[in-house]
C-alpha cells in the first residue's frame, strides 16, 4: 500500500480533548478503508504564520499513514466537511520517517536568534546582526552638523524648509 504523511491543523478555540477524538475519528476513517496509522503526534498549540478563518493559532495534528487511495480520499473529504479542521496536507512518501519527528524533537530546545545568514542578532535587522537590512554595525551615529542633517533625525535631509515671498515662485529664503 502506498505511504502517506499528513499533518492536519484545528481550530485554536477547542480543547485538547477535542483534538484528541478528532484524532481518532480520522484514525478510524483510515483504519474502516483498509489502512493503518503507524504514527500519530499531536504537535500542540502554534501560531500560525497567516490568519486562517480569524484564527491566529491552531492545534497541529501529524500522522504517517499506510493506505489505499480511497482511504485517503474519503479521509481528506472528512476533514473538508468537519469545521473543526481549518486546513491539512496530505503527501505521499517513498518511506516513513521513525521515531520523533522534527518539531517534536526541536519543541523543548529554547529558539535560537540568528540572522538570515546565521550571524548574530535578529532575522530581522537587529542592530547587531547581518542579513537583509540589519544595519550590521556600519552606522554611526550622525553628529551634530555634520552630514547635513540637524538634530540627528533619520527623516531629516538636512535642508531647511522653502519660505513663500508673496508671488508664486518659492524663494529658498537666502
Amino acid at each position: 500500500m502506498p505511504l502517506y504523511e499528513s499533518v492536519v491543523i484545528a481550530r485554536q478555540d477547542i480543547a485538547t480533548t477535542q483534538v484528541d477524538t478528532l484524532a481518532d475519528e480520522l484514525t478510524n476513517i483510515i483504519t474502516e478503508g483498509g489502512g493503518k496509522i503507524t504514527k500519530r503526534e499531536l504537535w500542540g498549540l502554534r501560531s500560525l504564520t497567516y490568519r486562517i478563518k480569524k484564527n491566529r493559532k491552531g492545534h497541529y495534528v501529524f500522522f504517517n499513514i499506510d493506505a489505499p487511495p480511497a482511504a485517503i480520499n474519503e479521509y481528506e473529504r472528512r476533514m473538508r466537511i468537519n469545521e473543526d479542521v481549518l486546513r491539512y496536507l496530505t503527501v505521499r512518501v517513498e518511506t516513513l520517517e521513525e521515531g520523533q519527528s522534527a518539531v517534536l524533537i526541536n519543541k523543548d530546545r529554547p529558539a535560537e536568534r540568528t540572522g538570515f545568514f546565521g550571524g548574530p542578532g535578529g532575522g530581522r535587522g537587529g542592530r547587531e546582526g547581518g542579513g537583509f537590512g540589519g544595519g550590521g554595525g556600519f552606522r554611526r551615529p550622525r553628529e551634530e552638523g555634520a552630514g547635513g542633517g540637524g538634530g540627528g533625525d533619520r527623516f531629516s535631509s538636512g535642508r531647511r524648509p522653502r519660505s513663500f515671498d508673496g508671488d508664486s515662485t518659492p524663494s529658498t529664503g537666502e
